[in-house]
């Protein structure tokens, strides 16, 4: 099971968005309303540390979108 991160989509642009985690399969589609108070719901993608295929922590953090690194191309992503 993964976790993922979702936030709130607020209605006017006073209300705060409400970030929350839910644990899914990585099969289930992705929510579209908080599971409590009904409000439309997006997933957040977030930067992450990065694991090895064991499951060991990497020694150094992956690169996340808009570092230096992808934007030289260094990565293979750019």
């Amino acid at each position: 099971m993964a976790t993922y991160i979702y936030e709130t989509i607020p209605s006017s642009e006073s209300e705060e968005p409400i970030r929350f985690e839910v644990k899914q399969s990585m099969n289930d589609d992705a929510l579209t309303l908080h599971p409590d108070s009904g409000a439309p719901v997006k997933r957040v993608i977030t930067g992450g540390y990065g694991f090895n295929v064991n499951g060991n922590e990497a020694s150094t953090p992956m690169p996340s979108a808009g570092s230096s690194c992808c934007q030289s191309g260094g990565c293979g992503c750019g």
